[in-house]
């Protein structure tokens, strides 16, 4: 879907330097014109559908990369470059940034830092926040600000990073970032196993907790999707595939394979596959196009780690032809739902899975449901109880309420 058959646009614009943009939203600001920031347009359904008629804001046109000291392992860029492009650049030198976003073709660094999705890396490597290192934005005033800097041991001010990361382009319009990169890997594969039901697999992830090895991903997929792509048919009743990344150099991927191997032996578990090389970089582009695939309803929990395979067996129940992705080693999970009106996805989200997801340590939201709207609480549950505190800030950053609004969880 394309920004205006999600966004209540009467116009867009699409800067093409950092001053266009200070300008844009300065005029806004004047005119009271409520402002819809855009990037790659890959996550327009993730939040509650915006009812104020506005101004896109396109930022794809800051895409410049601005300083890169390989040397420093840092690089410096605008916001509207997309991801795809920043890997390449990377590459060259050798380096990279190990966030996984889906349709890097599409998706720029300023959205995928407006929205901190994180993929199946995270649990090796962390989240966005953890790279972003300087930000530069313009708040709902237009006025221009930074915060950090273009070193990593940089440590001037409040974190502002942290607070603009995940904050759905409700605070200030980002215009260009500074990240710290990472050495590009020699190797990367997969170890698979097909646990025989829920309990094996939970003892499976508990094992991982004290293994002599260190995976980057922790993957336990589930449901038609995954079946065919494995293009093994697959059995409808079973807990489905385990999935165990390793990256680093040949021999440490090497060792850590065939280490875990002999750990599950241990446990009388048959390991099914491994995948390495190119079999191994298509699995991740698999793994982390997952949450982009086109469904009537998706989802995303956040949790206890503990409690994935007992969450999984609920959506399970729930909807049994759900296909279902776990970061189970982060507590996240993917779902994949079929079956539901927007009614019908309503009561279920409020009525058992937001309240199991709190129960469990964590929450609910929906990335998307094309099924048809729904109400704010049952796409983001019930109101943080720094609420009020949220509020404030917000009035700080944005205090004709223009950015983005309604959009984001209550009053922000």
């Amino acid at each position: 879907m394309t920004a205006g058959e999600v966004l209540p646009l009467t116009a867009t614009v699409e800067p093409a330097t950092q001053s266009e943009l200070v300008e844009q939203v300065r005029a806004a600001f004047g005119s009271d014109t409520p402002l819809y920031p855009i990037g790659g347009g890959t996550s327009l359904g993730y939040g509650v559908p915006p009812k104020q008629k506005g101004l896109g804001v396109r930022l794809t046109g800051l895409n410049r990369i601005v300083d890169y000291p390989a040397r420093d392992m840092t690089i410096t860029v605008e916001a509207g470059i997309t991801m795809s492009v920043l890997a390449a650049e990377l590459a060259r030198e050798g380096q990279r940034l190990p966030v996984d976003a889906a349709q890097s073709d599409r998706a720029t660094l300023g959205g995928l830092i407006a929205t901190n999705f994180s993929g199946p890396r995270r649990y090796g490597y962390g989240t966005l926040r953890d790279y972003v290192i300087g930000i530069s934005a313009v708040d709902g005033r237009g006025t221009p600000f930074k915060a950090g800097g273009r070193v990593v041991k940089n440590v001037a001010g409040y974190d502002l990073c942290k607070l603009l990361t995940g904050s759905l382009g409700t605070l200030a319009v980002i215009s260009q970032v500074t990240l710290k990169v990472r050495p590009g890997c020699e190797a990367t594969a997969f170890i698979e196993c097909r646990p025989a039901d829920w309990d094996a697999a939970e003892r499976l992830l508990a094992g991982l907790v004290t293994s002599r090895t260190m995976p980057v991903a922790i993957e336990l997929l589930r449901g038609p999707y995954w079946q065919e792509n494995a293009g093994d048919g697959g059995d409808d009743s079973a807990v489905g595939q385990l999935l165990v990344g390793f990256e680093g150099s040949k021999l440490e991927v090497d060792w850590q394979i065939e280490q875990l191997g002999r750990e599950w032996r241990e446990q009388a578990v048959e390991v099914a596959a491994d995948h390495r090389d190119e079999m191994a970089a298509n699995l991740w582009r698999r793994l982390t196009e997952f949450s982009a695939q086109s469904a009537p309803l998706v989802l995303k929990a956040h949790l206890r780690p503990s409690a994935v395979t007992s969450f999984m067996q609920l959506l399970v129940r729930i909807e049994p032809r759900a296909s279902l992705q776990a970061h189970a080693g982060n507590g996240t999970i993917i779902a994949s739902l079929a079956e539901f009106s927007a009614g019908d996805a309503a009561r279920v989200i409020v009525q058992q899975l937001q309240p199991a997801a709190v129960a469990a340590g964590g929450g609910l939201v929906v990335l998307s449901c094309a099924a048809g709207e729904l109400t704010r609480q049952a796409t983001w549950g019930n109101a943080p109880g720094d609420a009020a505190l949220m509020r404030a800030v917000k009035e700080q950053f944005d205090p004709k309420g223009l950015l983005n609004p309604g959009r984001f969880v209550y009053g922000v």
